[in-house]
């Protein structure tokens, strides 16, 4: 164990928000801390850090342990280079190199018993330069920096230069290099493209210390976590497992702990109503009884009522009307800032009812390409042309569609006039602001309110083709559920930028890549996407000058083929799904029919029966209807489990 949290209890203003938070890391185990916005996931990092003392309870760690900490927001300033202020942090072996070299040319020109102590403290130094990395520093150095996106010159832009995000950036680089044995991150995610998030995610799995992080990524806490610690209304919970097991079993307990308490509660009503009758009779005897009853309820251990789930949003997206099957033909884009040529001659379509995820590395042109099709930025060539009867629908990350001197009511009300007070009220309810929040100015809201401001105009737009740029951002995992759903349940087309990998997983039908300057096309989700992408960029990203037409139609072969293995991968899975579900309900068809033959069975045997030869006649022909229908389900349960079986091999 390396660390661990005993009873802390921390309160602002009177409302709790760690009430009794337990838990220990242990050595090399990387932990996640989950919980809606608000929860007191950051409190609890500042609480270990120290920065926030607690009100309660302990922090202990184990002895020479060294922490070290990425919060979200960094305010930090400083005139190196990117690759100046990464290379610093290995100052001690770049220290113990230079030593070394003076030591050499000390050593050539020394003898005698002077040469021996030379050489004893050249051994001394060497052993310390080598455990400390020394001869793999710079390329350690380096690999951090291409990771997370600031490889070529981009390594010697100055820090005071950079924006926040960046600067989130390059402290991530500095902590990971810094190699604490506790790593304490706080949304480490949100500032860094697929790429480097890839990248994290593997440094993450390889790193020799212990890791807590706080993240909304849950395709990232798939792949690092073994444990998650849970804070929910105050109390903290640890579940052993990646976030999908967690999710798994907290909604098992959940609905155990539902089912539990409303079963205490009918029992508790039960002998209520027995103790009111009982007294009702007004005889000594049953008043006696009463009391006992009574005594023996107030023994029992009331189980606490599940508290319910925060407000969370509730929406749904409908279109007012139906597009043509042709929603956008894009046709040869290209775009310049100067000398940055993010892309040129690119191609695609969108057809109706296709949910398409665009993605890229930071600084590719994904928001561009939205913004070049939504009319927002000019066109250097090319045409985007919407088809019949489309109606866009468009979300800005950077939410600049919104009116800073405006109030949220006014925001609404302003663009929708037909609305009365009382319809505006609700649509904003539903996006949780009640009350006088309604009346709060734009300029004051926080990235997650705005984000819930502009998901209000969307909805009321109902429009069919929806053009979303990061509209995951500033969302807690509860609210990306929510956005999921409407996507997947709504009826029109949808063309969105997102970093949200597990997000895109369950929404995408089709990924577009903008990498090489040029859009690669995969007609599947973001698993599809990963299994096919290195044998698609070695089609379409590779050296094609030489390659003969011969070559070209092999490769548009293979396209036509990945995109028949993912229609096929579809109808096998829709088709496995059936049969599953056949399967459970001949079960369940199974243990109804033996339930109801068990019932016939006692039933005959009832003594008032006995002599009734009509009544013990229409018993047994119902069991004989029953036992042949349990024969054809049965029969049917053995073929459905052999065709199962043949799936599975």
């Amino acid at each position: 164990m390396i660390a661990a949290c005993s009873h802390i209890k921390k309160a602002f203003a009177g409302e709790t928000i760690l009430a009794d938070a337990t838990f220990h890391i242990n050595e090399q185990e990387c932990a996640a801390i989950v919980g809606i916005n608000g929860a007191g996931k950051t409190t609890l990092l500042r609480i270990i850090t120290g920065e926030l003392d607690a009100d309660e309870g302990d922090v202990v760690c184990a002895k020479d342990t060294v922490t070290g900490y990425l919060p979200q927001q960094q305010g930090y300033h400083s005139d190196n280079t990117i690759y100046e202020e990464l290379l610093a942090v290995k100052s001690d072996v770049i220290e113990l190199d230079r030593t070394l070299r003076e030591l050499e040319q000390e050593i050539a020109r020394t003898e005698g018993n002077e040469l021996e102590k030379l050489l004893s403290r050249y051994n001394r130094l060497q052993t310390a330069f080598e455990s400390g990395d020394g001869y793999a520093y710079k390329s350690k150095v380096l690999g951090v920096i291409n990771g997370l996106g600031f490889g070529g010159d981009a390594m010697h832009q100055v820090i005071n230069q950079l924006s926040g995000g960046q600067k989130t950036r390059v402290a991530l680089g500095k902590l990971l290099l810094m190699e604490p044995d506790l790593l304490l991150l706080d949304e480490p995610t949100n500032h860094l493209d697929l790429a480097s998030i890839r990248w994290l995610e593997s440094y993450l799995m390889n790193y020799k210390g212990s890791i807590l992080v706080v993240s909304h990524d849950r395709y990232f806490l798939d792949r690092i976590a073994d444990k998650v610690i849970e804070i929910d209304h105050g109390k903290v919970s640890s579940f052993t497992g990646n976030y999908s097991s967690y999710a798994e079993k907290k909604a098992a307990l959940r609905d155990a702990q539902i089912k539990q308490y409303y079963n205490q509660q009918q029992e508790i009503r039960h002998q209520e109503a027995v103790i009111e009758k009982l007294r009702s009779f007004n005889r000594e005897k049953s008043i006696k009884r009463a009391e006992s009853r009574e005594k023996m309820l107030d023994k029992i251990e009331r189980i606490e009522k599940p508290v319910e789930y925060e407000k969370t949003m509730s929406f749904s997206l409908t279109p007012s009307c139906i597009s043509g099957n042709d929603v956008l033909q894009v046709e040869h884009f290209a775009k310049s800032f100067g000398d940055n040529h993010l892309f040129k001659d690119i191609s695609f379509d969108v057809k109706r009812g296709e949910k398409i995820a665009i993605l890229g590395e930071n600084g590719t042109g994904k928001t561009t390409l939205l913004k070049m099709i939504q009319g927002m930025e000019p066109v250097d060539a090319g045409t985007a042309a919407t088809g019949t009867n489309v109606e866009i629908g468009y979300y800005d990350q950077e939410h600049q569609v919104l009116h800073e001197e405006k109030t949220i009511f006014e925001e609404i009300q302003d663009d929708y006039p037909d609305l009365d007070h009382t319809t505006i009220r609700n649509v904003l309810a539903a996006f949780l602001f009640t009350g006088d929040d309604v009346f709060k100015n734009i300029r004051l809201l926080s990235g997650g309110e705005r984000g819930r401001v502009s998901l209000a105009k969307l909805m009321l737009s109902q429009a069919n083709f929806l053009l979303l740029d990061e509209p995951t951002n500033h969302l807690d995992i509860t609210s990306k559920e929510i956005l999921e759903t409407a996507l997947n349940n709504y009826t029109g087309t949808v063309l969105y930028v997102s970093h949200d990998r597990y997000f895109i997983d369950r929404t995408a039908t089709k990924i577009l890549d903008l990498t090489g300057h040029k859009l690669l096309s995969y007609d599947g989700n973001y698993s599809y996407y990963l299994e096919k992408k290195e044998t698609v960029e070695q089609i379409y990203l590779g050296d094609r000058d030489a390659a003969s037409s011969d070559g070209a139609t092999h490769a548009q072969d293979k396209k036509t083929a990945a995109r028949l293995d993912w229609k096929e991968q579809k109808a096998q899975a829709a088709a496995q799904r059936r049969l599953e579900q056949e399967y459970k309900k001949t079960e369940q068809q199974i243990e109804t029919l033996e339930h109801e033959i068990a019932a016939l069975d006692e039933e005959f045997s009832l003594p008032e029966y006995a002599a009734n030869a009509h009544k013990l006649s229409e018993i047994a022909a119902a069991r004989e209807e029953k036992e042949t229908a349990l024969a054809q389900a049965m029969s049917e349960w053995e073929r459905l489990a052999e065709q199962l079986e043949e799936n599975a091999n």
